[in-house]
Formats: structure tokens, C-alpha cells, sequence
């Protein structure tokens, strides 16, 4: 395509100019060519916050053993966002409030907080439920640098402030388990997240109190391009795992 200069810069000539909307048109065509044909490879590219890929990985590791056909390539990432058209990503997962638009949004599960930690960690006296003082003493981790999430916990407790001054904090949920299974200290965290390692008896959640914080996690793709059966199929499996992850938390009380 031919320019011609001008006092302020580049201009197309007229010819130039008549080759504009076709070459839209087919660059448009070959995106589109390029997004089916990834969409009929079988393989779902996933970005997944660090946080949630404790729940997320183990899933899908047990779905491509179920069908090997299936590929589901999965990034972990520190970010909670994400942006399909600059992005080579078929879906995410978010934690928040999604409210992107032309994006399909699936609701995963509520963060629901409670203290958790180690088992060496932990020793009350028998007979007596463990209270907010139980804590004092003992080094709080915090996956967010505000502390909101302990304070959300100990208000709905009844709780005013921290009841210890010893705390570390993370740039993520992750960094805080795996310090608060080292036995390190007490953290927050979300019991749908860990529920894995409270199964496995990994870490132990010592309070019966469990307090949603308004914030969930979400499966989002964009709605055009139609997903592929690859994509669909992830987006059932994910959906029926979750409806267990509620459904075992609501039977714990």
C-alpha cells in the first residue's frame, strides 16, 4: 500500500485508500479462521490466579486422566484480571466481581474464611472451644498486606483488632498456606480453596466460625466466538466439582 508524504506526516494515496476496508475484511477472516481452528484443536488455554489453583489444578489433572484427549493447558498467574483480545487465553478463572462484557460468567463458589494451620501448631486444652485469645502469641499470616480478611474474621467474632502483634504477609493466598503448614503460623484462608488439604488432613481449621467475605470465584470465556466442546466440556466438569466443594461445606455446618 502506497503513501505519499505530507507537511504533517504520512497520508495514503488514493489507492492506497481503496485497499483499506478489503484489507480489514480479510484480516478479520483470518482471525476468525485462527480462532476456530484453535477452538477445534481440543486444547483450552486456562489463566488461573495463584490463589485458586490450589482447588483449580488437581481437577483438571483428574479430568485429562478421565479423557487424555482432552488437553487443558492451565497459567497460573498473580493477576486477577484478564483481557481475551490481548490475551492467548479461551477462558479464566476470576476472584471478584466479574463484570466483563460479551464474556459467558460461571459462578465457581464464595470465599468463605476461617483461621487454619498446622497440626503441631495447635494445642489447646481439652473440653474448651478455642477463642480469638487462643491466637495471642502466635505469628498471624496475612495473604493480602491490609488484613482485611483476618478482621473480617475477627469481627464477625466479636473481635476488635488482631489479638497478636507477631504477623507476616504475602503477595498470595499459596505462600501463606505453605508457610502455615511448615508450621510457621495461623493464616486466613478460604476453606473452599483448601478443602483438598483439610481432607488430606494437611492443615486443621481449629474455629467452627466460617464468614463469607461478598467476593467469589468465577469460570469466564468470551461469548463469541462460540466456546469450543472442548471448553464446554471443562466449563460442566469445573461447574459439578464446585456443586461438591458447596455441597461438603454446607454439610460441615
Amino acid at each position: 500500500m502506497r503513501c505519499s508524504c505530507g507537511a504533517r506526516g504520512l497520508t495514503l494515496t488514493q489507492q492506497g485508500a481503496l485497499l483499506v476496508a478489503p484489507l480489514r475484511q480479510a484480516f478479520a477472516q483470518i482471525g476468525d479462521a485462527l480462532a476456530k481452528g484453535a477452538a477445534q484443536s481440543g486444547t483450552v488455554r486456562v489463566k488461573c490466579p495463584t490463589c485458586a489453583m490450589r482447588w483449580v489444578l488437581p481437577r483438571v489433572i483428574r479430568l485429562q486422566n478421565e479423557r487424555p484427549e482432552l488437553v487443558v493447558e492451565v497459567t497460573a498467574s498473580v493477576s486477577h484480571g484478564v483481557d481475551f483480545d490481548a490475551e492467548p487465553f479461551d477462558a479464566a478463572i476470576l476472584f471478584g466481581w466479574p463484570s466483563l462484557k460479551g464474556v459467558a460468567s460461571h459462578h465457581l463458589f464464595d470465599e468463605v474464611l476461617t483461621p487454619v494451620c498446622s497440626f503441631a501448631l495447635w494445642k489447646l486444652r481439652r473440653g474448651k472451644p478455642p477463642t480469638p485469645g487462643d491466637l495471642a502469641g502466635k505469628t498471624l499470616l496475612r495473604p493480602t498486606r491490609d488484613r482485611r480478611d483476618w478482621l473480617l474474621w475477627l469481627g464477625a467474632y466479636g473481635h476488635d483488632g488482631l489479638p497478636s502483634a507477631k504477623a507476616q504477609h504475602f503477595d498470595t493466598l499459596d505462600f501463606a498456606m505453605s508457610s502455615a503448614m511448615q508450621g510457621l503460623g495461623v493464616t486466613i484462608g478460604d476453606v473452599s480453596l483448601i478443602e483438598d488439604d483439610l481432607q488430606a488432613r494437611r492443615v486443621i481449621a481449629p474455629f467452627s466460625l466460617r464468614v463469607k467475605s461478598g467476593a467469589a470465584y468465577y469460570l469466564v470465556y468470551p461469548e463469541r466466538p462460540a466456546p469450543s466442546a472442548a471448553l464446554r466440556e471443562l466449563a460442566q466438569w469445573l461447574g459439578d466439582e464446585a456443586a461438591k466443594t458447596r455441597d461438603l461445606l454446607r454439610a460441615q455446618g
